[in-house]
């Protein structure tokens, strides 16, 4: 029995529009036209598949009527511009541009230069965010704007001022190479971070985690890895969102509650992305790790210990500490005080956490007084760390968190 038309159509829409955007904009060298062509074949199809049955390969037939649609519009282009030339006047002509000439580092592939392009450094990194989703991700102004906690005109702003700068930036449709390419590539790999982190750990809202976010991210961190084997904090940003997303089925109670990682049921974890994870960390194989790899690596220990007191602290705190030389940062200190204090105990580890207290970066971030108020309970001095679990749910935006630090909170004074 065939599909219906319709549902065929979002299925395969969701799944084929970033390929058919990706292979259109290499025609007309503009995202913005690029996907508005995509549309026009997606409304194209919504007149024909009722009427004529879902095509053998729907995702073949857009991608078809989108060149198709691509080829007219440089047409017309080529016929204006000749017509003004007869006339003299002397406009410049929007016809494709030469074929480029090949180059033993140049990447041919679409997707790949979607991916860069949309992830372009001269973009914010909230444009830059909303633009992968949308164009990448294949999801709407309205989903974007859920997962982002932002109104849907913010969002529809960010991705129509996103392709106008990509425009008038006469920003190349390409995947650089040499230098470039690895300054670029921490603005890419940077995105898919943030998306899968949004929904692994919302900000804010009622739901603890999105996992629609986090699969889009990983489906991106495949991708890329699969486009780019020879970069290692490709595959360790994989690696990284492989494990963690092992996860996702044990971190939260049947009531939607956080389940803290000490607590959560091992069983529950999925083997088989673990097993991908480890896959892509050794694909990585770095003489000199980066901060992706590095990060998964700390995600492997996690993922091969058979239980939480059986996990490789000493190892986790090593790595920290290598991360922190790679890419300080004072959530990395606050996160290798943790490790220290499984380690090692909590004393040194809030020595640790207490020398972090005046960093700015810190200010306001409500894991420093949950980390500390853990420090405190497991010393023995229950009512600060009362306070600090308090002070924690005052910062948190996440309505699951919170109930989560207030019980904590509860639990402190027995």
């Amino acid at each position: 029995m065939q599909p219906q038309p319709t549902a065929a159509l979002e299925t395969v829409f969701r799944l084929e529009s970033p390929r058919v955007i990706a292979g259109v904009a290499r025609l007309v060298r503009d995202v913005g036209i690029a996907e508005e062509l995509t549309q026009d074949a997606l409304v194209a199809a919504l007149e024909q598949w009722p009427r004529d049955g879902v095509p053998d390969n729907p995702g073949a037939w857009l991608m078809a009527t989108a060149r198709r649609r691509a080829v007219d519009l440089i047409r017309r282009r080529e016929n204006y511009a000749r017509k003004l030339a007869e006339i003299g006047r002397d406009l410049p002509a929007s016809a494709p541009p030469p074929e480029e000439p090949a180059d033993p580092e140049d990447i041919d592939d679409d997707l790949l230069r979607l991916v860069f392009t949309a992830c372009h450094p001269v973009l914010s990194a909230e444009a830059r965010i909303a633009l992968t989703l949308r164009l990448l991700g294949g999801l709407t102004t309205p989903e974007i704007a859920r997962a982002r906690l932002v109104p849907e005109p913010t969002v529809a702003q960010r991705i129509v001022r996103a392709k106008r700068t990509l425009a008038r930036k006469n920003v190349a449709f390409e995947v650089p190479y040499g230098p470039d390419r690895e300054a670029r590539l921490g603005s890419v790999l940077e995105v898919i971070y943030l998306i899968f982190n949004e929904g692994y750990a919302a900000t804010a809202g009622d739901d603890w985690l999105r996992p629609a976010l986090c699969e889009d991210a990983l489906r991106l961190a495949r991708v890329l890895a699969a486009l780019m084997p020879k970069e290692p904090e490709v595959h360790g940003l994989a690696a990284l969102l492989e494990f963690q997303s092992s996860r996702t089925a044990a971190r939260t109670a049947p009531d939607g509650e956080p389940v803290l990682l000490r607590d959560q049921n091992r069983h529950r974890w999925n083997r088989l992305l673990i097993a991908r994870g480890i896959t892509a960390l050794d694909r990585a194989g770095a003489a000199a790790p980066g901060p992706y790899v590095l990060q998964a690596a700390i995600a492997a220990c996690h993922a091969t210990a058979p239980a939480y007191e059986e996990t490789d602290w000493p190892r986790i705190a090593v790595l920290y500490g290598l991360l922190a030389a790679r890419a300080p940062s004072p959530v990395v200190e606050l996160n290798r005080a943790v490790a220290v204090s499984m380690a090692e105990g909590p004393a040194p580890a809030l020595a640790l956490v207490d020398a972090l207290a005046a960093e700015p970066a810190l200010r306001g971030y409500h894991l420093l007084p949950s980390v500390r108020g853990d420090l405190l309970f497991r010393l023995g001095r229950t009512a600060e760390a009362r306070t600090e679990f308090e002070r924690a749910a005052s910062l948190t935006r996440n309505a699951r968190e919170r109930a989560l630090l207030l019980r904590r909170a509860r639990e402190a004074t027995g």
